[in-house]
């Protein structure tokens, strides 16, 4: 007869008696099944908690590499906003010297009497002369016009709300702080933007960062700007009126959206514009938001 269980001799080791057990084999094989499934499950969770060990390993090193990231993105678009800016300075001398070369060689005539002697002023001599001449054009001017009794900035140049002060800041591109040399004026694209004060436009063109810039010199040393325009309406050596039109606002250079950024620079240093603008006698619009300058 077929027998449906196993026995399992048990020996006593004092009095050396033993015993028996018979173990069925349906018994014997859930024993075996409990063990597999308890090893599977095991596995499971070593595996598991494994990768997950492994995840949260690669999501540290992922966040310490996005961080070197942005300081790297960061320092790249500082190195690249002055490196722009060299640029446009070189660019600007580079037109000055061609125009002065080309000027020199017609002058000085072909090779063969160049040898004769120094005919003609040489590069530097012409630059510093033409330097020298394009602002005592302006100083010359300026002293001359007696009718320029508004000589210092007395007016909003545009109408809008006040979005950014002088001073220290964060920078709305990199996130750092950063030194504001004029304040921001809200204002929708193509708004007249009007002279603070008598003068003539000293500088018309792009400049990094800027955009669009207008300078108009001012009798005493005094300078103002007016960046990010969509376009001009005067042009540079033009004699301007306080409340005259002189521009119109935009969006170009670094900003964000568009408004107009005014600055007053004494003798090539930027200060406070807002001093100017609080005690105008001749605001086309009161401030719309106040500032503890």
């Amino acid at each position: 007869m077929k027998q449906h269980y196993v026995i399992v001799e048990l020996a006593s080791s004092p009095d050396g008696r033993r015993r028996r057990i018979q173990v069925p084999y349906r018994a014997l094989y859930a024993l075996l099944a409990v063990l597999f499934l308890g090893c599977f499950s095991l596995f499971g969770i070593v595996s598991s908690y494994l990768r997950m060990a492994w995840k949260v390993a690669n999501y540290n090193t992922l966040r310490q590499e996005i961080e070197a990231l942005r300081v790297k993105y960061q320092t790249l678009e500082k190195s690249a906003i002055q490196t722009n800016e060299q640029l446009a300075t070189l660019q600007v001398l580079a037109s000055e010297v061609s125009a002065a070369y080309g000027l020199k060689r017609r002058l000085e005539g072909p090779d063969d009497i160049i040898e004769e002697g120094r005919l003609v002023p040489t590069l530097h001599e012409t630059l510093a002369e033409y330097d020298f001449l394009k602002s005592a054009r302006i100083s010359r001017h300026l002293r001359n016009t007696s009718v320029m009794i508004n000589a210092r900035p007395a007016l909003w140049p545009i109408e809008g709300r006040l979005l950014s002060s002088f001073g220290m800041r964060q920078d709305p591109f990199s996130g750092m702080g950063g030194f504001h040399t004029g304040v921001d004026i809200s204002a929708p694209v193509g708004t007249p933007v009007r002279a603070t004060a008598d003068g003539v436009v000293e500088y018309a063109g792009w400049q990094s960062g800027y955009g669009k810039l207008l300078v108009i010199q001012h009798p005493g040393g005094m300078e103002t700007y007016y960046a990010h325009l969509s376009q001009f309406a005067v042009i540079p050596g033009q004699e301007v009126r306080l409340g005259e039109v002189v521009a119109y606002s935009g969006a170009t250079g670094r900003a964000t959206a568009p408004h107009l950024h005014y600055e007053v620079r004494d003798h090539g240093s930027p200060i406070n514009p807002y001093k100017f603008l609080r005690n105008s006698a001749y605001s086309l619009s009161p401030p719309k938001k106040d500032f503890p300058f």
